[in-house]
């Protein structure tokens, strides 16, 4: 089985990258040969082929996302080894965290002993990757050093306590009402109730409270605080009128066992309508005074390849208007490619999150995105995201639940 080990060339000022595939015999002609039996062949055996491009991918994190440089990082079946001299207390966490999200790491190691020190247990707690020998690394043998690691899980198993880094739960890129900051043109087709052109902006964030293992195992299991505001504005009217806002704030719960992970809440939501737009429409309009408390669960589950599945439901209660029904199912499809374009470090996303609501008839409202994820832009472990949208069912705007529209739009997103 070939090692990838990333080194760095320091013969000029300009440090240039190269990957030395360390393998008996014709290196370069057998490597092509299996690289194109593997490409038609099974997904199993293509996970040797993208330690390469793993390599290539952390590297790339390390120097544009956290300005380090590390000239032995070691790559075997989708597992990285990270010298520890190379980290420091503020950014082990977010690096170990930001390399086991990469498409194909199974496993993220901090350890010494590449670096001719002592073996160190990595912050985090890591243990054996399943099937593994229990073995201590030997002097210069990186077999054995790859061997230890914190299972990635999607996210490699995070650090516990109070207010610690990073989520257990990815974001649901496609969901309208999802917590996070955004900003997008809408054009929607036919009628609307304010106007064909509209901006829309949210501002949002979950927060975890604290972190916790269940026992010994590598289930890990939150609890913290989500909250946003979604606005819509009239960018035909004279001054941009503010149409809607609608506010949430919950409580929320989550898990993670290896790929599957578990997102549920208590929540409020209410909306409110702009000034100018109830001056203007104040005959016309039937204004309906939503408020509501509810309840909703969501399960996850990563497969190979960047695909992700996930569904759910919930109800909603203390109501107002008393009428609403209350049940509601939600499921979706997402796709962060394991490939990005190198030349501009882009990578395509795709999602489609459908809602069913008793209140509409469980009529699907189906929200799709697509567009590119910047991975040279990445900050405390966000990323920004630019994604064409498409909307077609009942409006997720609070106050104009019973209307049905269709919008096409543009917009600029900031996830976790």
């Amino acid at each position: 089985m070939p090692i990838y080990k990333l080194q760095t060339n320091k013969k000029s000022k300009n440090y240039t990258s190269s990957i030395t595939i360390l393998k008996k015999g014709n290196t370069v002609r057998h490597l092509s040969i299996i690289a194109a039996a593997l490409f038609f062949t099974s997904t199993g055996h293509a996970a040797v082929t993208e330690d390469a491009y793993i390599a290539g991918y952390a590297a790339g994190i390390l120097k544009h996302g956290f300005k380090v440089e590390i000239p032995t990082l070691i790559v075997r079946e989708g597992v990285i080894t990270v010298p520890a001299n190379k980290l420091t207390p503020d950014n082990r966490v977010s690096i170990v965290q930001a390399l086991a999200q990469i498409p194909g790491v199974t496993a993220v190691t901090v350890s010494d002993s590449i670096a001719g020190g002592p073996t160190e247990r990595d912050a985090f707690a890591p243990i054996q990757r399943p099937g593994a020998s229990a073995r201590e690394p030997g002097p210069g043998s990186e077999e054995a050093v790859a061997s230890e690691g914190v299972p990635a899980a999607g996210p490699a198993v995070l650090e516990t306590g109070m207010l610690p880094k990073g989520h257990l739960f990815k974001p649901l890129l496609a969901d309208p009402r999802w917590a996070h900051f955004s900003a997008a043109y809408r054009n929607y087709v036919g009628n609307n109730i304010d106007g064909n052109n509209n901006g829309a902006v949210s501002f949002g964030e979950t927060i975890p409270f604290y972190r916790g293992n269940f026992g010994n195992s590598t289930v890990q299991w939150e609890a913290g605080l989500q909250a946003a505001v979604f606005s819509d504005f009239n960018l035909g009217a004279p001054s941009a009128d503010l149409i809607n806002s609608d506010f949430i704030a919950s409580a929320y719960g989550s898990m993670r066992a290896g790929n599957f992970s578990a997102f549920g809440r208590v929540y409020h939501q209410s909306s409110h309508l702009g000034d100018e737009f109830l001056l203007r429409r104040l005959t016309s309009l039937e204004r309906i005074n939503l408020s509501y408390e509810g309840a909703d669960l969501r399960l996850s589950y990563e497969l190979p390849y960047g695909l992700r599945v996930y569904g759910g439901g919930g109800g909603i209660f203390h109501k107002e208007p008393s009428t609403i029904k209350p049940w509601s199912i939600q499921y979706g499809v997402e796709f962060r490619s394991p490939w990005r374009i190198e030349v501009v470090s882009l990578r395509p996303i795709a999602a489609v999150d459908i809602k069913n609501h008793e209140q509409n008839d469980w009529n699907a409202d189906v929200s799709a995105r697509a567009g590119v994820q910047l991975d040279h832009f990445q900050t405390f472990g966000r990323k920004l995201l630019f994604l064409v949208e498409y909307f077609h069912g009942n409006s997720p705007t609070g106050q104009f639940f019973r209307q049905r529209v269709d919008y096409l739009g543009i917009g600029a997103h900031y996830h976790f």
